[in-house]
């Protein structure tokens, strides 16, 4: 597997050069989200706000409503935490082409409940005009500038950072309220997002070899969630849905397929993998994901309790697990 650093840093240093009308604001965090070579590069156009969120969500408002586009970098956590009632209000109500890059989604970050955006999803989708776009990969990373700029109104991000896998080949770019189709089956219907996805494929091929079809769909666009694949999926599937996502339960991926499942008279199983309604402690994210039940092992588990039997797959016969250090040279700090 194919491994980056700095995907975001690199490409979105590209993509700028010919838009004059970006602009990019940071709280505080400007190398840890990857926008350092931007203001190295382009000074004029960036801002840097301090710890003063709500500030910046109201200023990059008023700059959109000069004819701006703003990008806000920060930490996903501080930015709808703490400038909730600006988005809503300076960006969301006013329906203004506002760009939040959110970073370290859910339980990527050691920094504990303070700095875990596990409830985002949720919050964000809430807001009436508001898009949340998601990464799962490189090629999700370098893709989603093009998908949110197309997108008249607010859109948040939720993005990845440091080094990061490519998971699907560069010449097949998100596309917007479409799901990538990565196995197909009809005994169950797995539907993943953000980083869970790479988790997911460690599992699925080992399924298929005990004679399980997987229909495996990673979705990018969480609102709007109106993607007729996803719909087609769920149908079809014998024994059930699995969902599998970095976020809790409550508001997000599961919630938006169960939505779906619900309005289309779809009367199956459906097992939500996520935070299960509680908050995160501080560890590495390799040991969240399997202490929450994000990782690959959890969804073997998961897919034995929707079909009934048990497979007895071991940890050893799944794909190589990719090890990520809590401190690299490619991100700023652990936090």
């Amino acid at each position: 597997m194919e491994l980056l650093s700095k995907v975001h840093a690199k490409h979105f240093l590209e993509w700028v050069k010919d838009r004059p009308e970006v602009v990019v604001m940071s709280g505080d965090l400007t190398s840890s989200t990857e926008i350092d070579l931007f203001r190295d590069t382009y000074p004029g156009r960036f801002y840097s706000m301090g710890m003063t969120e709500q500030n910046m969500m109201s200023m990059a408002g008023g700059m959109a409503r000069e004819g701006y586009t703003p990008f806000v970098h920060t930490f996903a956590v501080f930015m709808y935490r703490r400038a909730l009632d600006q988005i809503s209000m300076s960006i969301a109500y006013p329906n203004l082409p506002v760009r939040m890059v959110g970073f370290l989604p859910g339980i990527l970050t050691p920094g504990g409940a303070t700095h875990q955006a596990i409830e985002d999803i949720a919050i964000m989708r809430s807001l009436p005009n508001m898009t949340v776009l998601e990464t799962g990969d490189a090629t999700d990373v370098e893709s989603v500038l093009d998908v949110a700029q197309a997108i008249r109104g607010p859109v948040y991000i939720r993005m990845l950072r440091g080094e990061i896998p490519r998971l699907f080949p560069i010449d097949e770019p998100m596309q917007f309220n479409h799901a990538r189709r990565l196995s197909t089956g009809s005994d169950i219907t797995l539907i993943t997002s953000g980083i869970c996805t790479e988790e997911a494929m460690r599992a699925t091929a080992v399924l298929s070899e005990r004679g399980l079809g997987i229909e495996h769909l990673h979705v990018t666009t969480l609102k709007p969630f109106s993607d007729k694949a996803v719909v087609e999926a769920v149908k079809k599937a014998e024994y059930g849905v699995i969902t599998m996502e970095n976020h809790t339960v409550l508001g997000g991926l599961g919630t938006a397929v169960a939505e779906v499942m619900a309005e289309n008279g779809v009367a199956k199983r459906l097992l939500k993998l996520g935070i299960q309604d509680k908050y995160a402690h501080g560890a590495s994210p390799r040991y969240l994901m399997r202490e929450y039940g994000l990782d690959a092992i959890s969804l073997i588990h998961a897919v034995e309790r929707l079909t009934n039997q048990t497979l007895d797959i071991k940890e050893e016969e799944l794909a190589d697990v990719r090890l990520d250090a809590v401190h690299s040279d490619s991100k700023a700090e652990a936090l």
